[in-house]
């Protein structure tokens, strides 16, 4: 049978195929590896894996890989992002070093607000560009999926463009994205001391030009999913208000995420769980009863260890106790210009590991399976299993372990994408 490419003579070939659905438990530890497997790809989808022998008896390929006896995983998924924006916050960086706090220089206009006044200012045009080279950082870093959030334009018109922007990259760059709508990521200046007014905003004009915007775009037409979300926080928004937001997407048939219990818990959490949430994010004060809730839900738990890390904190998600109760847990980058301006996958993993005390195998899992699942594509991409998208990782190293061990720089060699080679060291 012919097929258009061959890849083969792995050291390990990862495949993290396993039953349908997130992993949790000692599901989390389970890799599906084959000693020296190869991967067979026709157009863009894997038609099979196994034994390198076996794979040649049964394919003729157009074109093969030889991965020299290194690993070979899934193509990372990136399942929280705020990738699309114009700015930098460099300047916050350096204040909080001089002891500022996050929410303090919030208070002070910087921030989301600052980033706002960017990416306000900017034409679609420019948030492609100024995006660009941050989505080929994390290619070249081994993310092939990721979600990307507006939420940095707080008016329709501004919202709507960071949408645009995430298509039109969709369409033209090798890294997939899955658009989400966060209107509700903070209140803007207009709307001080009128955080209800706002959330109205939201609701009754934003979200419905937001929805009517995917109906029409080429994720539609793709079964890409849209997401609604909300940061429920102190400073943000509250439990009532969210409510509004997410009842409000889930009316218009759209998929929901949260930003939870990042810095306060003011009951998000039970709040996202009831309302069908795919996912809730951050989860860094969630305490032992959010555990509970967690594991006994559907829904993907989303650490995001970056964020701990760059603002010099020291209290991270417990993602231990997540993955030990039974709850789906994923990373993320979180990768923004403030709180995570972090484009890798790999440095998440190898803090999670260190700091949250996550197996090497089950950060893996966390940014593969489990990730794919927290966007709504878990039967197209997250691991290598026949019938799913031809994105892979070809390591510099034979051991997947290299992934997580190496801090700071990229263990990856090359990526396959859709079955094209996009990016060689």
């Amino acid at each position: 049978m012919s097929i258009d490419l061959l890849i083969h003579t792995s050291g390990q070939l990862v495949t993290c195929a396993g039953p349908a659905g997130p992993r949790r438990g000692g599901a989390m530890r389970e890799l599906g590896i084959i000693q020296g497997g190869a991967v067979a790809v026709r157009g863009e989808t894997i038609v099979a894996v196994g034994p390198r022998d076996e794979l040649r008896r049964r394919f003729s390929a157009a074109a093969e890989i030889d991965a020299g006896r290194a690993a070979i995983c899934p193509g990372l998924v990136d399942p929280h992002t705020h990738v699309v924006y114009a700015g930098d916050r460099v300047d916050e960086f350096e204040r909080r070093i001089g002891g500022e706090s996050y929410e303090q220089i919030m208070a002070a206009g910087g921030g989301i607000r600052a980033t706002m006044r960017a990416t306000r200012a900017a034409d679609v045009a420019r948030l492609v560009a100024e995006t660009r080279p941050r989505l080929d950082q994390m290619l070249r870093l081994g993310t092939t999926t990721a979600e990307a959030k507006s939420g940095y334009g707080l008016e329709t018109r501004a919202e709507l463009r960071q949408l645009a922007a995430a298509a039109a990259l969709d369409a033209s760059h090798p890294v997939d994205l899955v658009p989400t709508f966060l209107g509700a990521h903070a209140v803007p200046p207009e709307y001080d001391g009128r955080a209800g007014a706002y959330v109205e905003l939201v609701v009754e004009e934003m979200l419905p030009a937001a929805a009517a915007w995917h109906a029409g775009s080429h994720f539609a037409a793709a079964g890409v999913p849209l997401f609604v979300d909300v940061f429920c926080e102190r400073g943000a928004f509250d439990a009532g208000q969210s409510r509004r937001v997410l009842e409000a997407g889930r009316a218009r048939g759209l998929l929901l995420k949260a930003h939870v219990d990042e810095f306060s818990d003011i009951g998000g959490l039970s709040l996202a769980l009831e309302l069908g949430c795919t996912s809730v994010d951050h989860l860094d004060v969630t305490g032992p009863a959010g555990v509970e809730l967690l594991a006994a839900s559907p829904a993907v738990a989303v650490a995001i260890p970056a964020v701990t890390l760059n603002l010099g904190g020291t209290r991270f998600a417990d993602a231990r106790a997540l993955l030990d109760a039974g709850a789906a847990l994923a990373l993320t980058t979180d990768i923004n210009p403030g709180s995570a301006p972090c484009p890798s996958l790999p440095l998440v993993m190898a803090i999670a590991c260190r700091y949250q005390r996550l197996l090497p195998a089950e950060a893996l899992l966390a940014c593969t399976v489990n990730a794919a699942h927290a966007v709504g594509l878990g039967d197209r991409v997250g691991s290598l299993e026949p019938g799913k998208r031809a994105d892979l990782l070809i390591l510099h190293a034979a051991d997947y372990r290299h992934l997580a061990y190496e801090l700071g720089g990229s263990p990856v060699a090359r990526v396959v994408k859709r079955g094209k080679v996009v990016y060689q060291d």
